[in-house]
């Protein structure tokens, strides 16, 4: 049965269609809103493989090239390759918001598909993507929590805007994903410029107020062609096992609870687990499994449990405190910036390099070729949690982390006309224990500021975390891996001074109010100030030049029309200027010429033999000039390179002169003057004009 619902959303038509394609999945919806079309299907198996004791749920977003019209660029001319940096981050957004929606111990494999079939280029498919897997999920047999809705929040001119278009975008000061139930904001994902606490906290609840319409739409087509669920009945826990793990384990988990050092509470964690397994062995023979879990629901139980009802966080930190920081710059001697921030037991070794035009990082994609000039790195060995894992390329983690960093610090950094080069960064985790994502946000300020990367104002980052039960709620400050790993919230803020740049939440209960949201973004901010406080310590502004060791980019101006004669045929004469100073050259189409070199006598060098190429004459000046090219009625003359000027027979001597061979050949050098220069740029030139005066005289 095909089925469309329709609603209108800031002016569009938003419509979600089933039952015309992909039949075989266990849900599958066509979204569509103006001209971008997304398709969504969700499979789930009905067996579960052997030792799996998780959700095995796979979410896979694809921009088909042939949706813009385009043919990839790649050898192949195929998509399917390795996804795109947005490709895995909006898989992120959509996995992010549903994973906590699936019952607990739902251990099928699950797969989500979202392609792009048609884009407008006006219309981001991210936003479908998300509501368009849960409308499929809705839908389908597979037990599910939602629905859920997401919305797209710009700002243009203070006033706030769903589902912003491409261009709108562009103007706004503020970008957020919001996804959402219908009672509650369950994830966001953004990015502003210097945007306040009470700005931000209107915005997100703005976007789960538009999201409303859309998860009628998917209540609607449930109620119209939804399948019945299947059954699924979450295994019963053994009432006895729980309690006799309680009885052995809770003494020594909660002396374990009580070191505050990350590496000492894991190592007495482990013996705690230890001997419960073996002192339960011999009774549960067979219940390895469910001895570990009822563990690990104590150890939750108990953590929770000192925070909420004892007021003592795993650390024994109070709510609000964010651990010791030391901040060191400069730390690696040929390195073009560095800074190790370590926050606790966290630790980002943060470096960064400047390039010149040529290393900008080139974007192919649906939305079209761009050029990236900030690229921001973020890698994650597995030494760093004290594990032995083989290296690999970075995950979906990694790159989402990354790209957060590189949200945090855009804002703060110069136009390209202002600083004109290419710069990476790139954040090394040495030691992690918290968020490792906002230490890499406070080194890359330090970074930047200290490879002299001019920076409007020093960023810093927090994250915040939630315990809740009830009518009682902890607000947690610098969370550690324990807070996060058995809280309900994990909220990343990122700002200056005087606002934030990024944010990042997610949300693992139902009913956070909107006072506890805005509590924790002015506790963040509070945070936020301590953290910039300390980092100011160390270096609190961009230092004045540049390292010694990275490229001097000199930006001159010159005519479009010369840019030819300054690269030659085949990019004959470019080489030779790169070749001969040593430089590297990039020339824009308006005439922009900037000039990269780590020697100044280098960068010299090529600007004169370029102002050579492009200089033109000038009438009343004087030139020595070589012989190109004898005719009756006179020479031409080269005054400059490309240039050249006829000396009349008559302009040769004061005296009389009979054949131009008798005063001049070809290949001389002679010292004339420009006495005209006529509308169509032809120059008349006079040797006579010259006579008495020599080269010295230039």
């Amino acid at each position: 049965m095909i089925k469309n619902v329709k609603a209108h959303v800031n002016g569009k038509i938003l419509n979600i269609e089933t039952g015309r394609v992909a039949r075989e999945s266990s849900g599958a919806v066509i979204v569509t809103m103006g001209e971008t079309v997304v398709l969504v299907t969700v499979v789930s198996t009905d067996k579960v493989r052997e030792g799996v004791d998780f959700l095995p749920l796979t979410v896979d977003f694809q921009e088909m090239s042939y949706s813009a019209g385009k043919i990839p660029g790649n050898f192949f001319r195929r998509d399917m390759g390795r996804p795109s940096e947005k490709e895995t981050l909006t898989s992120r957004l959509i996995d992010r918001p549903l994973r906590p929606l699936f019952p607990q111990n739902y251990n099928f494999e699950t797969q989500i598909i979202a392609s792009v079939l048609s884009f407008d280029k006006q219309n981001d498919p991210a936003p479908l993507g998300i509501f368009g897997a849960s409308a499929a999920t809705t839908i389908s047999d597979i037990p599910f929590g939602g629905p859920v809705g997401s919305a797209q929040i710009g700002r243009v001119d203070g006033k706030l805007i769903a589902f912003p278009t491409l261009e709108e975008q562009e103007k706004s000061d503020l970008n957020l994903i919001v996804a959402g139930t219908k009672t509650d904001v369950v994830m966001v994902e953004g990015d502003g410029r210097f945007v306040s606490e009470d700005d931000i906290l209107e915005a997100i609840f703005f976007g789960h107020q538009a999201m409303q319409p859309i998860i009628d739409m998917q209540i609607e087509l449930q109620d119209a062609v939804g399948k019945e669920k299947r059954r699924f009945v979450t295994p019963s826990k053994d009432e006895g096992l729980m309690l006799k793990v309680r009885e052995i384990g809770e003494p020594h988990i909660r002396e374990a609870l009580s070191c505050s050092e990350k590496v000492a509470r894991q190592n007495k964690i482990s013996e705690a687990v230890d001997y419960v397994m073996q002192s339960l062995r011999e009774e549960y023979e067979d219940k390895e499994r469910e001895i570990r879990d009822a563990i690990y629901d104590l150890e939750k139980r108990l953590a929770r449990d000192k925070i909420l009802r004892e007021s003592k966080r795993v650390d024994g930190r109070s709510f609000t405190e964010v651990r010791p920081i030391e901040c060191l710059v400069g730390i690696l001697p040929r390195v073009h910036g560095s800074a190790l921030f370590t926050r606790g037991e966290t630790q980002a070794m943060v470096l960064t390099t400047l390039g010149t035009e040529s290393d900008e990082q080139k974007i192919e994609s649906i939305y079209g070729d761009t050029y990236r000039g900030f690229t921001f790195h973020y890698n994650f060995p597995p030494f760093s949690v004290g594990e032995a894992k083989r290296l690999g390329p970075p995950g979906r983690r990694e790159i989402g982390h990354g790209a957060l960093a590189r949200r945090a610090l855009l804002p703060v950094l110069l136009e390209k006309d202002d600083f004109p080069y290419a710069v990476r960064v790139v954040s090394e985790i040495v030691e992690s224990n918290g968020s490792s994502s906002m230490a890499s946000v406070c080194g890359g300020s330090l970074s930047l500021m200290d490879a002299g990367v001019p920076v409007k104002d020093p960023v810093a980052g927090v994250a915040m975390g939630l315990i809740s039960e009830g009518e009682n709620v902890a607000i947690l400050t610098d969370i550690i891996g324990d807070e996060d790993h058995f809280g309900d919230m994990d909220f990343k803020v990122t700002g200056t001074e005087y606002g934030i740049t990024a944010l990042q939440m997610d949300i693992k209960i139902d009913g956070l109010k909107k006072e506890i949201m805005a509590k924790a973004l002015h506790q963040a901010k509070e945070a936020r100030i301590h953290i910039l406080s300390e980092m100011n310590k160390a270096l609190s502004q961009s230092r004045s030049e540049i390292s010694k060791y990275a490229p001097r980019i000199v930006t001159i101006t010159v005519k479009p029309e010369k840019i030819r004669d300054i690269i030659g045929p085949g990019g004959k004469m470019i080489k030779h200027i790169s070749l001969t100073t040593g430089t590297q050259i990039n020339i824009d189409d308006d005439g922009t010429v900037m000039i990269a070199s780590t020697e100044s006598e280098g960068t010299d060098k090529a600007i004169k033999m370029i102002e050579d190429i492009v200089r033109e004459a000038e009438v009343g000046k004087f030139y020595l000039g070589k012989v190109k090219k004898i005719m009756d009625f006179g020479a031409f003359v080269e005054v400059l390179p490309g240039s050249e000027g006829l000396i009349h027979i008559s302009q040769l001597s004061h005296e009389r002169v009979g054949k131009v061979s008798d005063v001049l050949k070809e290949g001389d050098e002679v010292l004339v003057k420009v006495i005209e220069i006529d509308s169509n740029g032809k120059i008349r030139l006079s040797r006579k004009a010259a006579l008495g005066r020599s080269a010295d005289d230039l």
